[in-house]
């Protein structure tokens, strides 16, 4: 079964865990506030890849949408190109489709309402409700006032309406550098929220947009996109995390300083005959990860240095590179479920998505074996040219999954750890002279241990019990249980180990000076030389394998299509951190 097909399988109608968010929509239904109609939307800006703090809102937003028969859009908050890229827009599509969501009819933009963000910030002009300011950067920051003191209003507030008009239409044709006028709403300048003083709504940018190309050097800000973009789509939910909280009386102001009939006509309500309202804003706490970084800024920052090797890196939590690392879809909407949605900030432990991961895993991988620091050990009662052809189970406890043949060959591989010379109390492995079972296989015996010149083990030679292929030894209790691999037919691989990326649990806060001191030094090992049973050649089909004892992996097809097998850890059998 493949992932794709194993991600259907687990989907449920079943609505999620009682938040206030599914209240609410709830409620608008049984009151019929919107004819019943949920229909919400997700609006990530193309400046960097989604991380798992943006997988919380897309599963918040895809799932309430398909719980109560609606609809979710999928729509690019494109205001800034100077930050933006086709790449970043195709890399966000293809994660949301990798989580398992697909959004409503086409992909929108923001860009694609430009005209009419145009027309309405006209028409605010028009209505004595915005203003050109040729305020510089630092003069508006001063005139902007602080927290506990009010704002000036800009020497520009009473140009006249035809004078506005007038260098609007001039910004919009190029005739100004970047920083020569800004549009500013004519709100309050004493307000104590700092947001509603008299806002820039549109400034110069002589960027080409990677949707519009060159049509435009002036663009909207995202305060003032945002709540238009809503109403044109007739959102019925707009759902934010809690940093625009004080942004949603701005949001507000600028729908009701619209005039209504000019948002409806455009509106998709327009088309579908549906109950237009003005959307309404609510805000949820973000996603949290200790140990993690979740900036895009940052993020963006640790790519461009190369202190992690692209956007996919699986140390960053990046969908992609936690997708490449071999999280599962199904193992990130669980662990957003169960993080649970509240308007309470609050910081989750970085165990709680292990876990996760782990339990998908642990029901969904094949097992296999793989030896990491093989030791040669020669079966001195096989002959040279035998090899036996083993079946053994790919789950311990699914049928299902069926089995795999595994030769056993003269010559085969054990881990170093799992010989001890002069053995360490309470060590149940193998030992000179002691026994030991392997996997799904004989019972072997320790005769001679040979060396080099230097005294380093290079070589162990054994015998098998023939008579205890699937059964127990008479007369005598071998109590360990070893994997293996031949020697003859074995694979050699790559393996990439993964650990934290960070050594403190909040590298973003405020007393962090610089997040690269913080870094972990043993983020990523890097074993060479490891060699794997050979059926692994046969489950090409198959991305996520158990091997045995030593932690869930997933092949790094990045890495193995320049030569040789490469498998990244997901994550360990149990978790040993700090331990």
């Amino acid at each position: 079964m493949t992932e794709s097909e194993t991600d259907k399988t687990k989907e449920s109608s079943v609505k999620g865990p009682s938040n206030f968010i599914r209240n609410m929509i709830t409620k608008d239904i049984a009151s019929a506030k919107h004819e019943g109609r949920v229909v919400t939307r997700f609006p990530p800006e193309p400046n960097g890849y989604l991380h798992i703090g943006h997988a919380k809102s897309i599963c918040l937003n895809f799932s309430l949408a398909k719980e109560n028969g609606g609809v979710c859009n999928l729509r690019f908050d494109d205001t800034n190109p100077a930050k933006e890229s086709q790449e970043y827009v195709d890399a966000i599509k293809e994660n949301i489709t990798w989580l398992g969501f697909g959004w409503n009819g086409d992909v929108r933009y923001s860009s694609s309402y430009f005209d009419h963000l145009y027309n309405f910030a006209t028409q605010l002009i028009k209505n004595g409700k915005a203003f050109i300011c040729s305020l510089d950067a630092d003069q508006a920051r001063e005139y902007r006032g602080t927290l506990t003191e009010p704002g000036k209003e800009s020497p520009n507030r009473n140009r006249s309406i035809s004078e506005n008009l007038d260098l609007f239409e001039r910004m919009r044709n190029g005739e100004y550098g970047e920083g020569a006028y800004t549009l500013r709403a004519k709100i309050d300048m004493a307000s104590p929220n700092i947001n509603m003083r008299d806002p820039i709504i549109y400034r110069i940018r002589h960027i080409s947009h990677h949707q519009t190309q060159d049509k435009w050097c002036i663009y909207p800000t995202y305060d003032f996109t945002h709540c238009i973009s809503d109403a044109i789509e007739n959102i019925t939910h707009s759902l934010c995390t809690l940093e625009f909280e004080d942004h949603r009386p701005l949001y507000d102001w600028i729908l009701n300083n619209l005039e209504l009939d000019s948002l409806k006509t455009i509106s998709d309500s327009a088309s579908t005959g549906a109950k237009f309202l003005l959307p309404e804003q609510t805000e949820f706490a973000k996603l949290k990860l200790n140990y993690t970084i979740m900036g895009k800024r940052k993020l963006k920052e640790m790519v461009e240095l190369g202190i992690v090797d692209g956007w996919d890196d699986p140390r960053l939590p990046t969908l992609a590179g936690m997708r490449r690392r071999g999280f599962t879809a199904v193992s990130i909407r669980n662990f957003c479920e169960n993080a649970g949605i509240s308007r309470s900030e609050s910081t989750v432990d970085l165990s709680m998505l292990e876990h996760a991961v782990r339990e998908d895993l642990d029901q969904e991988a094949f097992r296999v074996m793989c030896v990491l620091n093989p030791l040669k050990v020669t079966i001195s009662n096989i002959k040279e040219s035998e090899a036996e052809s083993l079946t053994l189970r790919n789950h311990p406890k699914k049928e299902s999954m069926g089995t795999r043949k595994v030769p056993f060959t003269r010559g085969i591989y054990i881990d170093r750890s799992d010989f001890e010379e002069i053995p360490s109390p309470g060590f149940k492995r193998l030992t000179p002279g002691g026994e030991v079972r392997l996997r799904g296989c004989y019972v072997i015996k320790c005769d001679k241990v040979l060396k080099n010149s230097e005294g380093e083990i290079t070589e162990l030679i054994c015998t098998a019990d023939k008579e205890t292929l699937g059964r127990r030894p008479e007369g005598r209790k071998v109590k360990g249980v070893i994997h293996w691999v031949s020697a003859v037919y074995g694979q050699e691989a790559t393996l990439r180990l993964y650990d934290r990326l960070f050594i403190i649990e909040n590298p973003e806060a405020k007393e962090v000076k610089d997040y690269r001191e913080f870094l972990n030094p043993a983020s990523l090992s890097v074993i060479k030389n490891c060699v794997i049973e050979p059926s692994i050649a046969d489950q090409t089909r198959i991305k996520h394998f158990q091997f045995e004892r030593e932690g869930y992996f997933i092949i790094d097809e990045k890495l193995s299509a320049q030569g040789g097998l490469a498998f990244n850890r997901t994550i360990s059998l149990r978790d040993s951190w700090g331990k």
